[in-house]
């Protein structure tokens, strides 16, 4: 073995420099939801990318203890919602910041559906509705492969980002 790389069993780096670092890299703010009124659930994120367009398929990573992890599994169905600059709210609802859970993360915004009957936020920046395809268990996570069935978009504006620890808009005249 060779004395530059690190055995699989040994840490690399720990957990608090790995979570430092990655703070530094800017995401784009997607709440991922599922369920059906009255039943829905939902949790802010920024471990979702593209996979495919052959089929239309993108991933979702959701940590196992978040309250949507289940119902995605038990539903095979979830939604991507890329959100505008203008929806932080939106995003600190969905992260817990007001303490609101399950439906009353809902609030406040208006919702609807496309294929899947899972929710689809109307004013997102882009949303996909997504049907489970496979699913992958790493950690403490589940990576969600899902089947796009259903897209729209909003070109009138700007994403929401975070970025060291917060939710950030691009500067006017930055695109």
């Amino acid at each position: 073995m060779s004395s530059s790389k690190i055995p699989k069993h040994q840490t690399a780096v720990s957990a608090e420099v790995f979570r430092e670092s990655m703070r530094q890299l800017a995401g784009a703010v997607t709440v991922i939801a599922t369920g059906v009124p009255g039943e829905r659930f939902g949790l802010t994120a920024t471990a979702i990318c593209s996979l495919s367009d052959d089929p239309p398929t993108l991933l979702a990573c959701v940590n196992r203890g978040a309250s949507a992890h289940d119902v995605i599994q038990k539903n095979r169905t979830f939604t991507v919602n890329l959100l505008a600059g203008d929806q932080t709210e939106v995003a600190g609802n969905f992260a817990g910041r007001a303490g609101l859970k399950g439906e009353a993360r809902f609030a406040g915004a208006v919702w609807g559906t496309l294929v899947t009957g899972a929710p689809i936020l109307k004013d997102a920046l882009a949303a996909f509705d997504c049907q489970v395809d496979q699913e992958h268990v790493f950690a403490t996570h589940t990576i969600f492969i899902g089947r796009v069935v259903g897209a729209t978009a909003r070109v009138d504006a700007d994403p929401l980002l975070y970025i060291r620890g917060a939710f950030r808009q691009l500067a006017p005249g930055q695109d």
